[in-house]
């Protein structure tokens, strides 16, 4: 597992690794891009609208205030038709986007220079990978965790008698969510139960796992910060911000985690079942009445913000 956390942050490195795309010295600033996507921290949200216009973009993204989760974001793209740009979401999603699932959105045919580069992550010609992100269970290893314990499972499931208090998440919905969600209750699969495929004990244990996990509201929206903080000594979170996240610990935390790319209190808990991955991909939206100039603006963004080092700083968010 850690080896293969290692070749995940790598990976939000180099997932496509052409040189550094921009505006090339032209101005797209004049035309403003809307995009939609589920990737929308507010963190996110305004340190992107900060690169894109030291790129030469204008761009409009709404914060997980506004739009949360994936749903929510082809909801909203679907229903207002303004946007240009999606990135984000997960394999379901884009297969139905490509596919043309949603009445008003259509992907368009476009091709960047690092489409050769992301390996099997593309709809070619559509849409192309950007980054393959992990839903990973971190622990402290320190005092306010397991005190030097080495926690390993079998199942995701096996949290619930780990003995240590844990973080659940603070809703059912979202592609992360939904992912715990499914990892909690795969070792429980029946074919022959009558309760959607899955033994009532497997649905008694995601029961214990909410009910007995620990949540703060929205101080803890996402597993990092109670974790960070002491409050809980094992918790869950996406592999695509945690490196950026350790950076910055002892911003936000009195008993901040320690050690990015070497943890030093903390550490990955050893999952014989492994973890779930979403890779997430960008495609630009066949916006009606949108000219000429203002797509290239729209393709010249997409060609910036999937390049390896708007990635790599994208990463660190």
């Amino acid at each position: 597992m850690k080896k293969a956390f290692s070749v995940v942050l790598a990976l939000l490195m180099v997932l496509s690794v052409c040189t550094f795309a921009s505006a090339e010295g032209k101005d797209y600033s004049g035309y403003t891009i809307r995009i939609y996507s589920n990737s929308n921290s507010t963190e996110r949200a305004t340190w992107l609208e900060n690169a894109a216009k030291a790129a030469g973009f204008t761009i409009s993204l709404d914060d997980n205030s506004v739009i949360s989760g994936d749903t929510a974001a082809i909801q909203a793209a679907n229903e207002n038709k303004d946007g240009d740009i999606i990135f984000g979401l997960n394999e379901t999603r884009w297969s139905q986007l490509v596919n043309g699932t949603y009445e008003n959105l259509k992907v368009m045919d476009w091709t960047p220079t690092w489409a050769d580069e992301v390996g099997e992550y593309k709809y070619d010609g559509k849409a192309y990978g950007l980054v393959i992100q992990n839903v990973l269970m971190l622990y402290r290893t320190d005092e306010l965790g397991t005190n030097g314990e080495t926690l390993s499972f079998e199942h995701w499931a096996d949290i619930v008698d780990c003995g240590y208090t844990w973080y659940r998440q603070n809703k059912v919905g979202g592609t992360t969510n939904a992912n715990i969600n499914s990892a909690m209750l795969y070792p429980f699969t029946d074919p022959a139960s009558p309760a959607g495929g899955i033994s009532v004990d497997g649905w008694k244990t995601l029961w214990k796992y909410c009910a007995e996990g620990k949540f703060g509201g929205d101080d803890w929206k996402y597993g990092f910060d109670p974790l960070n903080k002491g409050d809980v000594a094992v918790s869950t979170f996406y592999s695509s911000s945690l490196y950026g996240k350790i950076d910055a610990a002892a911003e936000s935390s009195e008993h901040p985690l320690k050690g990015a790319m070497t943890p030093e209190n903390w550490d990955l808990v050893e999952i014989d079942d492994g973890t779930y991955y979403i890779a997430e991909y960008i495609g630009i939206l066949d916006k009606a009445g949108r000219t000429e100039e203002e797509t290239e603006a729209v393709k010249a963004f997409a060609e910036w913000f999937g390049s390896a080092e708007t990635q790599a700083a994208w990463g660190e968010e």
